[in-house]
């Protein structure tokens, strides 16, 4: 389709979905998995059943959290009414009245009642993006704006690296990126996965590692590196 190859594989190796839960997670408050996205298989059907928290048989860590799901079972069969070019939010029924209006309405629950779906099986990004620019440009109103620092996309190896190695960022044969709470980033002294392209090892980095400044060599005058 024209697309560059790299970027596209962004998408398929979990970092763009890392890098949108991070924006989302930043711009509303909500909380990140503690040890990166899960991807549960899951369909439009059982939205609201799966992401549910773990206190009640759902597989989030908690009430409030990002999440992506993924179209595709675990033994590679299609999951059946797949979202992979969808949207959704679950929500909560606060009170009695809030889930009995869930029931009225038709909606979708899961099987206590409480929980529900919302969602479109189609994601018009070239339409969304323009309400964005028109809205800054001439409402000069954001349609979202960071509230704080919950997530950040941390660079993760892929595979065994070796030192002198170049990383060649997201989408690429070397990193991924993985979303994390913003203090477990911190604490750990995480390279960000936008940062992670063009930098040599200075150490080797196990598969599955998150790689840290510490472990590269950057160009401390870019104006991304001081930022």
């Amino acid at each position: 389709a024209g697309m560059n190859s790299q970027m596209f594989n962004s998408f398929l190796d979990g970092t763009k979905s890392a890098l949108e839960m991070a924006a989302i997670a930043n711009a509303t408050g909500l909380a990140t998995p503690p040890h990166g996205l899960d991807f549960p298989p899951c369909g439009m059907d059982d939205l609201a059943h799966i992401l549910r928290p773990r206190e009640v048989s759902g597989v989030l860590h908690q009430k409030g959290q990002v999440e992506v799901v993924s179209s595709i079972e675990r033994d590679g069969r299609p999951v059946v009414h797949d979202l992979r070019w969808g949207v959704y939010v679950v929500i909560e029924a606060p009170n009695d009245y809030a889930a009995a209006c869930f029931r009225q309405y038709g909606m979708n629950t899961d099987a206590s009642g409480r929980y529900s779906a919302m969602y479109k099986p189609f994601h018009l990004i070239g339409l969304a993006l323009n309400v964005s620019i028109l809205s800054a440009a001439i409402l000069r109103r954001p349609t979202g704006s960071t509230l704080g620092f919950n997530g950040d996309v941390v660079a993760t190896a892929k595979r065994a690296l070796k030192a002198g190695e170049r990383l060649d960022g997201e989408g690429g044969h070397t990193v991924y990126g993985k979303l994390l709470p913003a203090a477990t980033s911190l604490a750990q002294q995480a390279l960000p996965i936008g940062l992670a392209h063009d930098v040599v090892l200075q150490r080797p980095i196990s598969a599955g590692q998150s790689i840290s400044w510490n472990d590269v060599q950057v160009d401390e005058t870019r104006d991304a590196v001081r930022i």
